[in-house]
């Protein structure tokens, strides 16, 4: 049980992250197609290098607000936080080699696709001061919520 090890965090509420690997800092806004969330860069921590935190952690900060961006949705409904999986990503582009410590970032993420299936694509960006550091388009999956309606369609029973 690490949730007793670690200390509450502001975005237990909206994404399963915990400890080193919940890398955001707070929600901006959000709505039922997009999420703003802020991103306090550490001088220490996980990713953290000497110079920084290199630019293709922006990856995992841009699921994240996907993750966030679900969680808000989940929360909207009665429900919480559930976990998710990134797919892969689309032209990430990096203007940067690394995001700086102490650096202020806002990452935004809208939703272009979302299926019934849990598959979604999401279009984002990172920006400090107005300036798009990192940007790119990331695959999704929420598996979606258990039914209760019988086994698992993933392989055919033996016999059949």
């Amino acid at each position: 049980m690490t949730d007793d090890l670690e200390p509450p965090h502001e975005m237990d509420a909206w994404v399963p992250h915990r400890g080193g690997m919940s890398l955001l800092a707070s929600v901006e806004r959000h709505d039922g197609e997009s999420i703003v969330a802020r991103v306090r860069v550490p001088a220490q921590g996980l990713f953290t290098t000497p110079e920084g935190v290199p630019a293709w952690v922006g990856i995992e900060y841009m699921a994240q607000a996907i993750a966030a961006w679900s969680g808000a949705l989940a929360r909207d409904g009665g429900g919480s936080p559930r976990i998710g999986f990134l797919l892969g990503s689309r032209r990430y582009e990096a203007a940067v080699p690394l995001f700086e410590a102490g650096a202020d970032l806002l990452v935004h993420a809208q939703c272009e696709l979302l299926g019934e299936n849990g598959l979604g694509m999401f279009d984002c960006r990172i920006e400090q001061d107005g300036r798009v550091l990192a940007s790119g388009r990331l695959s999704v999956f929420e598996p979606p919520e258990d039914t209760g309606q019988g086994a698992s369609q993933s392989a055919p029973e033996e016999g059949r």
